[in-house]
């Protein structure tokens, strides 16, 4: 197939359903990573049409919505400052802090810029000598080679007054640490096709094997979705334990070795904590110690933080797949994407936004 919509042939999509049906014997369930897979589930209402019984469950793969109230508080303390250019992406500006969310802060005067790429954050530094520019860096696998290429890029033309203030996780610590909970239902996985472009799959190889689960690197369009769905499925009927590869048009094993060069020279392993999910052992990133000039958190002082989460918001228990959105008593009456109460509500790849957007009610709950 060449072209987009060939991967939503909705007469394909039913050949892969009825297989699906015919394949399952067992009401399986199975975690898709992304967020980005999630919004497609749901605005397609493929959740709604496996076999009886079969559960996706959403999973932690929104780098908006794990990324720590209390790096979202330190970056509304930095851009609160006189000289300070803060830059992001846009869907970081309306996601709640403690007290505010950035595109609140620049409309009371904060020098707030969305910008398009990391290396937009340089030029304005490069543009801006007697400004402060300070980028937040968040996101999965996925972002982390264009940031580090951006603080690369800095250090070559010798910016002193760019930064970046750091919060990058990782996919396959966060997978380890849901299988470890005694509460864990995901029998199988759905790998996010576009970390595994950059880091391929060998992480994932290790992860199979000892937990006994099936990975399947997937695409995001619904013939995507549902045919690693069925990929899935037959290694659970079949009892194996392996990853595949749905996504062949875009991922090799190895992955992008030059993007896995760059994040190697730039950043180095580190803890993380993960919003509503808490510390998880080397599940992030931060900048290498020859480019810790470059981090905001050091170069800024703002003082102690007290990040304080909404007591009504239960993002973590959804973050997780415990819970979904129509399980919250707050999710599109107290809570919705233009008053959000957490940042899956907000992110547009949170869970809670793709449920909004679909429609779905309490009583419509696939629970």
């Amino acid at each position: 197939m060449k072209y987009l919509d060939e991967y939503r042939d909705p007469v394909l999509a039913r050949r892969l359903l009825d297989e699906l049906r015919q394949t399952a014997t067992r009401p399986w369930r199975i975690m898709e990573v992304c967020g980005g897979q999630t919004h497609t589930l749901v605005r397609q209402g493929i959740d709604e049409l496996l076999p009886a019984g079969m559960r996706m469950i959403h999973g932690p793969g929104c780098p908006v919505c794990v990324t720590p109230l209390e790096t979202l508080d330190r970056a509304m303390a930095i851009a609160a400052r006189p000289g300070v250019i803060l830059t992001s992406f846009g869907d970081m500006l309306r996601v709640p802090g403690t007290d505010t969310d950035l595109l609140s802060l620049r409309a009371r005067g904060a020098d707030v810029r969305v910008v398009y790429a990391p290396m937009d954050a340089v030029r304005l530094a490069a543009a801006h000598p007697d400004r402060e520019v300070v980028f937040l860096a968040v996101g999965f696998e996925t972002t982390a080679p264009a940031n580090a290429m951006a603080v690369l890029h800095a250090a070559r033309l010798g910016l002193k007054n760019f930064s970046m203030l750091v919060s990058h996780v990782l996919v396959p610590p966060a997978m380890t640490a849901l299988l470890e909970d005694p509460d864990c239902e995901v029998q199988a996985f759905l790998a996010a096709g576009h970390v595994c472009a950059v880091m391929g799959w060998t992480e994932y190889e290790p992860i199979a094997a000892r937990y006994e689960v099936p990975i399947v690197v997937t695409g995001f369009e619904p013939l995507d979705l549902l045919e690693g769905i069925l990929m899935a499925v037959r290694q659970l009927e079949a009892g194996r334990f392996e990853v595949e590869n749905q996504y062949a048009r875009a991922v090799r094993r190895s992955g992008n070795t030059d993007a896995q060069d760059a994040v190697r020279t730039a950043f180095r392993v580190t803890d993380r904590a993960w919003r509503g999910i808490g510390a998880l052992p080397d599940s992030g990133l931060e900048l290498a110690p020859e480019y810790r000039d470059f981090d905001a958190a050091r170069r800024f002082d703002v003082g102690g933080l007290c990040p304080v989460e909404d007591a009504e918001c239960i993002a973590g228990a959804i973050l997780t797949g415990a819970k979904l959105p129509t399980d919250c008593a707050a999710y599109g009456t107290r809570c919705t994407p233009r008053h959000p109460l957490g940042a899956p509500m907000v992110s547009s790849e949170g869970t809670c936004a793709a449920f909004h957007a679909a429609g779905r009610t309490p009583t419509r709950s696939t629970a």
